[in-house]
């Protein structure tokens, strides 16, 4: 009796130093099934779990999903949240927004409402407002010593005493970014630089844009102001004019110099008007170190006519590459396709 009091014994010694190590080893199993789960959803592999209870033993399986023809109905096209929350195109620029030009539909935003300074992407104000006052662009402009940029100390290749058209002017100003140019097209507007720079207020005022402030014609002040989503409306706007889709968009121009008579050669400041990938309609880049590398497009993309605004992009190249990443993702996403209509 006592040898078997002692079997007892041991054997319940065992079962209790056990315990610990079968509930350890219940833990990993219930920790690696998760992670498969988890993996498998993020791929995509597995539509659906059940549990299914064999014996003692439950297992989390996979339920093949129904082929085609039976009685339940998917929407293929529509994302899945999984997609909605991690479909989008990682950009560098601080803020971006993307919006069907057609139908106003926001495809992309981050940050769209953030203000910040818009460099050079205020010329295409300064064109819109040359075209308004209805200046004649063949009227010759010579450029002087007062627009010569003391701000920042920019260089340009449009020396003092070069006379150009205003068209050929505002040509420069859009496409190479030249600040000597779009700074001459307010000064010789009627009422000087100060009454066309309130004239580019209004102009704003008008179109909606009612967080943008402009001081200077050429965006070399930080105090030149906007929001993604305001500049949706000022690209909007640009897009009437012929003559802002053309300069915007031009590769490259050449003329000779009135003050040496040597032939100068200005190309456009976004290389993508030259990709033959691209059906550009409106382009403007900008830069001032307070506001980074700038982007403005209207474009057309898997035929579906875009804006696109890309903010404050650190990198000398970004700002392109983020225009490229957005491009594959509303010609390659199912997601982006929807949003984009």
């Amino acid at each position: 009796m006592s040898r078997l009091s002692s079997l007892i014994a041991c054997i319940l010694t065992s079962s209790l130093l056990a315990l610990p190590l079968l509930a350890e080893a219940a833990q990993t199993r219930h920790k690696h099934s998760s992670k498969q789960l988890a993996r498998a959803k993020a791929v995509g592999k597995v539509k659906s779990f059940k549990l299914v209870r064999k014996g003692k033993v439950t297992r989390l399986v996979a339920v093949k999903p129904h082929k085609r023809g039976s009685h339940i109905t998917r929407v293929s096209a529509l994302p899945s949240t999984l997609d909605q929350a991690f479909d989008q195109p990682a950009l560098f620029s601080s803020a971006a927004l993307v919006v069907n030009a057609t139908s106003g539909e926001r495809i992309f935003e981050k940050n769209s409402q953030a203000l910040a300074p818009i460099a050079s992407i205020t010329k295409l104000m300064t064109a819109i407002v040359t075209l308004d006052m209805q200046l004649p662009l063949s009227e010759p402009i010579t450029i002087t010593d007062d627009d010569v940029d003391t701000l920042k100390n920019s260089s340009s290749r449009l020396l003092v005493g070069s006379t150009l058209t205003r068209g050929e002017v505002m040509h420069l100003a859009l496409m190479s970014s030249e600040n000597r140019a779009a700074h001459a097209l307010a000064r010789t507007a009627p009422g000087g630089l100060a009454a066309f720079v309130a004239r580019m207020n209004r102009t704003a005022q008008s179109l909606g844009m009612q967080r943008t402030r402009f001081e200077d014609p050429t965006g070399l002040t930080s105090a030149n102001v906007s929001t993604a989503n305001d500049l949706i409306r000022l690209v909007q706007a640009a897009h009437h004019y012929p003559e802002i889709r053309a300069y915007s968009t031009s590769e490259s121009y050449n003329f000779i110099s009135s003050v040496n008579g040597r032939e100068y050669s200005f190309h456009n400041t976004n290389p993508l008007v030259k990709n033959e990938g691209w059906q550009i309609g409106v382009s403007k880049t900008g830069y001032i170190s307070e506001a980074g590398k700038c982007l403005v497009m209207q474009a057309t993309i898997n035929d579906t006519p875009v804006v696109i605004v890309l903010l404050d992009s650190a990198g000398r190249l970004t700002r392109i590459g983020d225009a490229q990443r957005i491009k594959k993702w509303l010609e390659s996403s199912p997601a982006a396709m929807l949003r984009a209509g």
